[in-house]
């Protein structure tokens, strides 16, 4: 009999624009000397923070939305290969072709493949965070095939020959005067006089793109969400230029992640109340497309959908960083980001910036991949995006998780049992005070020489530089300069009567230790149990007492205003009396 070695399925990892050229630090730290690009980002992040805390405090049941948002999601990567076929299946039986890529490059060639048949040089799009993902536009360009941008900020960004910094709002490091000047120098026929108010900007955009949704046949497009259960692809936007690409041209090709899939027409319901409220504040978005194949006379004739995966089966592979998949792509994090308000989307180095590129970049590519390690650490850990995240991806716990993984692969064994790295300095400090920790020899010779540091502070008693890796502290923190002594020398030497120290050599009764303490941790909680319900009977003592006068004053009142009547009747009937015996006497 002969045994056929199937071997174990291949993971792939993603390509195209995830995958940073230079480190974040390095990056970030040449972005936060740019005072305009702060400015720009500050002013742009609170106005949409404040947008979004207005629409989302009007639904009593956020939190529930949040929680079905979750949960469907859940259920989409538990699911996810059923679910695909049967939106393959859907897709296809109304009109519309499938195509599958691995990775940004085999999308790409898809979809030049289907634009060479239709024997065209130019083709529109709409924002796609897909596309840019797998760096489309370049990609035509190289073959001789011109992609324009429909959408306003994606127009200006691509005019400006620049890089998206935010998913949502992509020129957000521009300012209205900037864009003026790229549009002077990029619009053709652009009004030499049009200044920096945005109607006129907005107004020059709209003329320019006119012409060329009229005169192109093919388009390109991103998706929000597939319905698996209907094949029906979703697409919402703000400016209408999505409507436009979506409906005159004859050819549409779609590119989609295949985990933007919902199970079923009815959870499509949630995110389209998850999604305005977070991205931009708005109760519902202006434009929301919805399509599910061919239909004769209206529309476009051909359609296709490319189903990318470029590393979200591995991503998907990640038991705690599989939830990086459930993003809607709302931006919701990035603008509660306080790393992002000051470093920046470019920064990041890839499409997919702040809190959720952090982790969803590394998890495509792999975070052994040495451009994206860095960006794991691209985060204070204030827990502030997965507050506002509108399907509860706790992104802080995966950065915590993707640094675990990134300090195996730096200083961790290999299966061999070998270093994958030589060491390094962290590994050199590691190792020194592990050994001083481990004998309170060593580390009372360490601390017998810690006044020699004295030498290295000035006459402002603080250490301003250190060299090596431990200078990174230096760079923005001084360090007080240490004591004289050690607080042991200085015990010793001045609490003679005090307890004498434990002889290196003596063991330590951990029993009769345990034993002598048992029951101490009890003692101490019902103390403080103790008095904390005291404080609370004292506390409820005093409202029920506030509530006893709140309830008397109303009947206190009631008796001031009825003594308050009978005292003006009393005083009119005098009045009275006495008016008419004036009167009378007239």
């Amino acid at each position: 009999m002969t045994v056929t070695q199937l071997g174990m399925p291949k993971v792939f990892h993603g390509t195209g624009n995830i995958v940073a050229e230079e480190s974040f630090t390095s990056f970030a730290g040449r972005e936060l000397k740019n005072e305009q690009l702060r400015a720009n980002l500050g002013f742009a992040t609170h106005t949409i923070r404040e947008k979004r805390a207005n629409v989302v405090g009007e639904l009593p049941d956020w939190e529930d939305l949040r929680t079905a948002g979750s949960e469907i999601k859940q259920e989409v990567m538990a699911r996810l290969p059923e679910l695909l076929e049967q939106f393959e299946k859907n897709f296809t039986e109304r009109g519309g072709h499938v195509h599958w890529a691995r990775d940004a490059d085999e999308a790409n060639q898809i979809a030049l493949d289907i634009i060479r048949e239709q024997e065209v040089e130019e083709v529109i799009k709409i924002k796609s965070m897909a596309t840019q993902e797998t760096g489309l536009n370049e990609f035509l360009e190289e073959q001789g095939i011109s992609a324009v941008e429909t959408d306003l900020a994606e127009e200006i960004v691509q005019m400006g020959e620049d890089k998206p910094s935010h998913i949502l709002v992509p020129a957000i490091h521009r300012n209205r005067s900037e864009i003026r000047d790229i549009f002077l120098k990029k619009m053709p026929g652009v009004n030499p006089d049009i200044s920096d108010n945005p109607a006129e900007l907005a107004e020059a955009s709209r003329h320019h793109l006119r012409e060329k949704f009229f005169r192109n046949k093919v388009a390109i497009s991103g998706a929000n969400f597939g319905v698996a259960d209907s094949g029906t692809l979703t697409i919402v936007e703000s400016e209408g230029n999505g409507r436009m690409c979506l409906t005159l041209p004859d050819t549409l090709i779609s590119f989609m992640g295949i985990e933007k899939l919902v199970p079923t027409f009815q959870d499509l319901e949630v995110f389209l109340q998850l999604l305005p409220r977070s991205s931009t504040g708005e109760r519902m978005n202006p434009y929301t497309s919805m399509w599910s194949g061919v239909t004769p006379g209206d529309g476009p004739q051909n359609l296709h959908v490319i189903l990318m995966d470029n590393g979200r089966t591995a991503a998907l592979a990640d038991e705690m960083g599989r939830q990086a998949l459930h993003c809607i792509r709302c931006s919701a994090c990035m603008n509660v980001c306080p790393v992002y308000e000051r470093a920046g989307g470019h920064a990041y180095g890839s499409v997919y910036p702040g809190p959720i590129g952090a982790i969803l970049s590394p998890l495509l590519t792999g975070v052994e991949a040495e451009e994206n390690n860095s960006l794991p650490y691209a985060s204070s850990l204030c827990g502030a995006c997965y507050e506002a995240c509108p399907v509860k991806i706790n992104i802080p716990d995966v950065l915590v998780h993707l640094r675990g993984k990134d300090v195996d692969a730096k200083h961790g064994k290999g299966e061999e049992g070998t270093k994958r790295q030589a060491p390094d300095q962290m590994d050199a400090i590691m190792a020194g005070a592990k050994a001083m920790f481990s004998n309170s020899k060593l580390l009372g010779l360490a601390e017998r020489g810690l006044p020699a540091g004295r030498l290295a502070a000035g006459r402002d008693h603080k250490i301003n530089w250190l060299p090596g890796l431990v200078g990174g502290w230096t760079k923005y923190r001084d360090i007080p300069e240490p004591p004289k002594q050690a607080f042991r020398h200085w015990w010793k030497k001045n609490k003679k009567n005090g307890s004498k120290q434990r002889a290196g050599s003596e063991k330590v009764d951990i029993d009769a230790l345990m034993a002598k303490n048992a029951g101490l941790a009890d003692q101490l909680h019902n103390q403080h149990a103790s008095e904390a319900q005291d404080q609370r009977e004292g506390a409820e003592k005093q409202a029920q007492e506030l509530k006893k006068e709140q309830r008397r004053d109303p009947e206190i009142a009631r008796r001031e205003n009825e003594l308050l009547k009978d005292t003006e009747s009393d005083s009119a009937e005098n009045q009275g009396k006495a008016q008419g015996s004036q009167e009378g006497r007239d």
